[in-house]
């Protein structure tokens, strides 16, 4: 596996998991709670931390930040994927009708060779790397999470898009047998399949990644198994769920919130807190399990690695 410079926005893995309660926690779960010997405080602590077994391999991201992570249970727990439910507590105990098994992904358009992925190989083809991210919503709440996943310029690289290719734009899978609100057609929250874009040098960026996972073990289906987009800077509904289509286009794509309201939503969707959603102010966001807000930082916090994109651009036009 190659080693990756680390950059100033990389969070230190320990953060997500003291190694003491770690490691103690993956004997825990090998020998059983009968032949462990641990202190009561240990006990309490793997009870409460409710994780996953790890079961990806990965470059371990550092926290020069010293962000707090959420819990793995506040993150799978309160999400946005309104192909199942408007409801955010609701989706978890839906998204079982998702089927992630021989996962397909076509990629067409302004490329060489139009192909289909299959991800389990193509994933065996990428080196996975932790990044530890704030993702804010445009709702106005916000969450830090370790996700797992590989460089979307990866995946560019590998397809080859011709150099007419301006954009990218990705589609989330449309099959109304696992998505039960694809299934009310006309009566459906939002038109399907969702759609959403990324300018070629946004897609490029070091920081832009495809997660297949968060807590060292595989994306959890109401996280938007098995592949979602994860663009840290911009308002969580930019990274695209359980992405089933990747095109090269020559022209700006009209992504789902801009189509379904223009006079909120635009296509770069960068986090500004100078500029408010026309319903609330952008100034500030709870983070889940705060009772205070906190102020929102400008481009949430990579304004040093990502607004350079948006030189000479009015970003209170361009929203």
């Amino acid at each position: 596996m190659n080693i990756i410079n680390k950059k100033s926005w990389h969070i230190d893995e320990k953060e997500v998991t003291p190694k003491e309660i770690f490691e103690k926690r993956r004997t825990f779960l090998k020998l059983g709670a009968a032949s462990l010997v641990c202190s009561s405080s240990i006990v309490e602590a793997l009870a409460k931390e409710q994780l996953p077994i790890k079961t990806l391999k990965y470059i371990e991201d550092k926290n020069p930040q010293n962000l707090k992570l959420n819990s793995y249970e506040q993150i799978t727990s309160y999400n946005n994927f309104y192909e199942f439910t408007t409801s955010k507590e609701g989706v978890k105990p839906l998204a079982h009708t998702l089927n992630t098994n021989s996962w397909d992904i076509v990629i067409d358009g302004l490329v060489e060779k139009e192909m289909i992925l299959r991800f389990d190989e193509f994933i065996k083809k990428v080196d996975l790397e932790e990044r530890i991210y704030r993702f804010r919503c445009v709702e106005g709440w916000s969450m830090v999470v370790p996700w797992i996943g590989f460089k979307l310029s990866d995946l560019i690289k590998y397809v080859k898009p011709l150099s007419s290719a301006k954009y990218i734009y990705f589609e989330t899978l449309f099959d109304d047998e696992m998505f039960p609100d694809q299934a009310r057609k006309y009566f459906s929250a939002i038109s399907y399949p969702y759609v959403e874009g990324l300018r070629m040098d946004e897609a490029m960026n070091d920081l832009t990644i495809l997660a297949v996972g968060l807590y060292g073990s595989s994306l959890p289906k109401q996280n938007g198994a098995p592949l979602r987009l994860i663009v840290p800077w911009k308002y969580g509904f930019k990274s695209i769920k359980s992405i089933a289509k990747i095109s090269f286009v020559d022209k700006e794509p009209l992504n789902s919130w801009q189509k379904e309201n223009p006079k909120e939503y635009g296509f770069y969707a960068n986090v500004n807190p100078n500029v408010d959603h026309p319903r609330w102010s952008q100034k500030k966001e709870r983070v889940l399990g705060s009772f205070f807000k906190q102020n929102t930082l400008m481009f949430n916090g990579y304004e040093k690695e990502v607004a350079h994109l948006y030189k000479d651009m009015d970003l209170t036009k361009y929203i």
